[in-house]
This record gives C-alpha cells, structure tokens and sequence, in this order.
C-alpha cells in the first residue's frame, strides 16, 4: 500500500491556544497530498497542505465547488455551511458574472468612506471601556462589536437586527454534533431574514451596499433575488466573523509577544505590513472549509486524483510552509515575502470582503496600540479561556489592563 493509498482520521481540530495543529502540520512535511476521513458528510476526500499545491487546486477549474450541490461533501460541521445558492459554490463563468456584480457595488473607495466612521465607533467603544475600568474583557468592548457594527453600517442592517444576526452566525459555525438542529434553524431563519431584507431594498433602494448590490448591473446582468439574499447573508457573516476573532488573536499574539509589540509602537507605520504578517502566522480557525470535486482526473505533484474525488486544501499550513516562506514558523513583521498569504483565500474564490477586513483591523489595532501605551494582559496567558466549540478560534474573554 502506498502512502496515497492510506486513509487517515483526526479531529481536525487543535484547542491549544494558537498553536498550529500538530496534525496538519505534520502532513504538510509528511503527506502534503494525502487521503483523510472528516468527522461528518460521506466518504474520503483528499487533504492538500502545501502552498504551491493548494494554489493549484484553488484556481485550475478542474476541482469544482458547484459539483458539490445535493452532495453529502465531507466537512468539519455536522451541518454545511455554504447554500447552493451561494458564490462559494459556484464556478466560473457564473462565478465570474456575480464577483463583477459584486466588485461594482462593493468599492475599496466605498469601504474607504466608511473609515472616518469605524474610527469614531472603535473610539465610542474604548471610550466604554475605559468607562468600565480595568481589568476589562477585550473581546466584549471591542472585537464583538465594531466588526459587526461595521458591516451593518455599511449593509444598512437595521440596529436592531444586530445581535440576532450575531446569535445566527455564531450557532451556525458550531463543529459539535449536538448542535446540528440549531445551526440548521440559524441558517434558514437568518436566509429567510435576508429574503425579506433584500426585496425591500431592490423595491426602495438607498445609499447602503444592499442597494448597491440590488441595482448593480454590468451590461444586462444583475443579481437575482435568491442570489442577492445569499449573497447578502454571506457578506454579513464572513464580514464580520472572521474580523471579530482576528482583532482578540492578533491582541494576544502581541500581548504574549513583548519584542514585536515592542517594535509595533516604535515604528506605528509597519502596522499594515505587521498586520498581514500577523494574518499569515495566526491559525485562525479549525480545520479545512469547503472541498472542490475532481471532474476529471487530475495529476496533482505526483499523485493521481480522480474524477468524482473531493479535494479539501488547507490554507492555514499553506501559510506556514516553509517552501514559500523563509523561517515560516516565525512572526517577522519586516518580512519580504514572495508569497502572498492565504487567510482571504486564493483564485476565483478569493474573498470579496478582504478590503473591509483591513480597513477594520487597521483602525482597531492601530487604536488600541495608540490609545493604551501600557496595554497588558491582564491574566496569565495560559489562565484566557479559548473557543472549543466553533470552527474558529479565539478567546472567549481578553481580560486586559493599562
């Protein structure tokens, strides 16, 4: 039996902190292209951890993610995530036809212009903060809130709504069992919110980014109703989720790293590089996130994948390869790197929300390394409380001091 040929199980998942997981790393060195069984959905599917094969797989259009409709694909959640409708189960050229209709409504210039205002929120919520004294949970004043009270601000998403969105995406991101049903619910009724949201914009448009969404046209194209809806859902949760848990990951990293914080505050304009940087290194979330399937055969380094198999890639160890990065296990915030990180995605697939997640991690880290020169842990780093459940990971509490 070859290596290909061996099926391996694991939880996918690592709770340790932000340590890599042992697992995946270990595959990246020892079977970069190897067979896996995930925890939920049918069958075997490939697993793809280096950085030059998982850009291969992102963007030859022989893996398909709209082959996954109607299938039990395997996955890390008990219930999928993504809706058929989806633009993360699409292929080109429908693909191609919503991000054009997309990238026209949702502007680097237009997320720009929310800048002034999300500086103003991130200082109302320290302001709220500082109100409170320290020691003080910054996962609650900041990370939970200006995230979500971004998007919403540019989405136009009632205030009122906010916290129930929230509670949907947070349910739905659950990886145990037990929490099928409620992460189905979350989804149908979040959808069903969206149905409802959309229709009246496309009917009485205004100045927000679903209206924007529902009048844009290239030549004769626009979104459709069920495109429009998912699409809006989607751009909320990915929106806001992924932001939320960056801002506390990216606080403990430097928090637990005094020489980088260090030379963060000694030279303020490295913080975009840093911040990218600090993406690359930082294990995000658990796992992997929606395959592709093989429609044809396809040779992949050496290794045959055949038509109808299911493809997951990891991003994360792709950002940790130490073929595409000098010293990839090191946090360098003056790095020159060839490579490009993965935490958005790569190819067709590419998040369409990257530059609001900048622009929002700009303005709260920048803040807070401006506004508190002493910002300290508040409790020993291995006394922080970490995320077991989601597919992400984060601490459920930032206790911080200054």
């Amino acid at each position: 039996m070859t290596d290909a040929d061996t099926v391996r199980t694991c939880p996918f998942r690592h709770d340790d902190a932000l340590e890599p997981d042992p697992f995946m790393t270990r595959m990246r060195t020892e079977a970069p292209i190897t067979r896996v069984r995930m925890p939920y959905g049918d069958g075997e599917c490939w697993l793809v951890t280096r950085y030059a094969d998982v850009q291969r797989v992102t963007s030859d259009r022989r893996f398909s993610r709209a082959a996954l409709i109607g299938t039990d694909f395997p996955r890390i959640t008990p219930a999928p995530i993504a809706q058929s409708e989806a633009i993360n189960l699409m292929d080109a050229p429908a693909l191609n036809r919503v991000r054009a209709l997309v990238i026209r409504a949702f502007t680097t210039p237009q997320v720009e212009a929310t800048r002034p205002w999300t500086q103003r929120s991130a200082d109302a919520l320290l302001d709220k903060m500082v109100e409170s004294g320290a020691p003080a949970d910054l996962t609650a004043h900041l990370a939970n809130e200006l995230p979500l009270m971004t998007i919403c601000q540019l989405m136009g998403v009632p205030e009122a709504d906010r916290p129930q969105l929230r509670r949907w995406a947070t349910a739905m991101m659950s990886m145990s069992a037990a929490d099928r049903t409620s992460a189905t619910t979350a989804k149908a009724e979040m959808r069903a919110y969206f149905d409802q949201l959309t229709l009246e914009r496309r009917r009485a448009p205004g100045d927000d980014l679903i209206s924007a969404l529902a009048t844009a046209r290239v030549g004769d194209e626009m979104l459709d109703e069920g495109e429009l809806a998912v699409l809006a859902m989607l751009l909320v949760v990915t929106g806001h989720d992924t932001t939320t848990y960056s801002i506390s990951n990216i606080v403990y990293t430097l928090l637990t790293r005094p020489d980088q914080l260090a030379q963060l505050r000694a030279r303020p304009e490295l913080l975009p590089q840093a911040l990218e940087e600090l993406l690359r290194f930082i294990p995000f979330r658990q796992g992997v996130g929606i395959p592709r399937v093989a429609v044809e055969d396809v040779e992949l380094d050496g290794v045959l994948i055949k038509a109808g198999d299911m493809v997951h890639v990891s991003y994360l160890t792709a950002n940790r390869d130490e073929l595409a990065y000098e010293r990839a296990d090191e946090l360098d915030f003056e790095r020159v790197a060839p490579a490009g990180h993965m935490v958005f995605g790569y190819g067709g697939h590419h998040c369409l929300g990257s530059h609001l997640a900048r622009m929002t991690l700009q303005v709260a880290i920048g803040t807070l390394l401006s506004r508190f020169p002493e910002l300290r842990l508040a409790v020993p780093a291995e006394e922080v409380r970490w995320n077991t459940v989601s597919i992400w990971r984060y601490p459920l509490a930032l206790p911080v001091a200054w």
